[in-house]
């Protein structure tokens, strides 16, 4: 028997969460619109990956350690922001550098996209962001019964119902995002604006990531 209690809030909160922008919305998003749905989805399974790495560590006790370290807290921090500034100077500076000479070029470089790199961006976004370890640690405990004797598995349960909510949110944003794809893919100026967008909110993210306090 599990320590869960709340679960309906628990859900509700988990999804008002999920629909809020950050980091693995612009990603999921961004990945969508510039090279289509299926980029979006992959990368959508990626950043659920992600969520669930952070839910079998919740469950075994890592997060509460890591949180409880400040040098390990700060470790995290900082790799989350320098990657998500790497990924928006990545993109901004792929449009100025690039030399495409048939209006088929960029297309046909988006088709090219290695999944296996979009899955570890996603999995890597979500993984080193230390809000969702926070939300893990600070949020979770609210909805498992103190004097239960089953905080492991119920820990583990929350943790797999927030990546699965996350997930399908994600998915659906995918697929809404990629609607546009077919669209931006035959304008090139549109598509070199919309990484633009992209890599700077990332550069906007990491920054506001540095700043984070515990």
């Amino acid at each position: 028997m599990l320590d869960i209690t709340h679960f309906g809030l628990f859900a509700l909160s988990v999804l008002l969460l999920s629909i809020t922008p950050g980091p693995d919305i612009a990603y999921v998003v961004g990945q969508s619109v510039a090279n289509g749905r299926r980029a979006g989805v992959i990368s959508a399974t990626g950043v659920a990956l992600g969520s669930c790495t952070h839910a079998v560590a919740s469950a075994v006790g890592l997060t509460a350690l890591i949180t409880a370290s400040p040098w390990m807290f700060t470790l995290i921090k900082y790799a989350g922001a320098a990657y998500l500034v790497c990924l928006g100077v990545k993109m901004i500076v792929g449009t100025v550098s690039e030399k495409g000479s048939g209006s088929d070029a960029l297309p046909l470089a988006r088709r090219r996209l290695d999944s296996g790199n979009l899955l570890a961006k996603g999995f890597i976004t979500t993984l080193t962001n230390p809000k969702v370890l926070l939300f893990f640690i600070s949020f979770f405990p609210q909805f498992v019964t103190p004097e239960g004797h089953h905080h492991a598995v119920s820990f583990l349960v929350l943790g797999l119902v927030y990546a699965m909510i996350a997930y399908l949110t994600d998915m659906t944003f995918a697929f809404l995002a990629g609607s546009a794809a077919s669209a931006v893919s035959q304008n090139r100026s549109l598509q070199k604006l919309l990484d633009r967008i992209v890599g700077a909110t990332f550069i906007a993210l990491g920054i506001r990531l540095a700043f984070t306090r515990r």
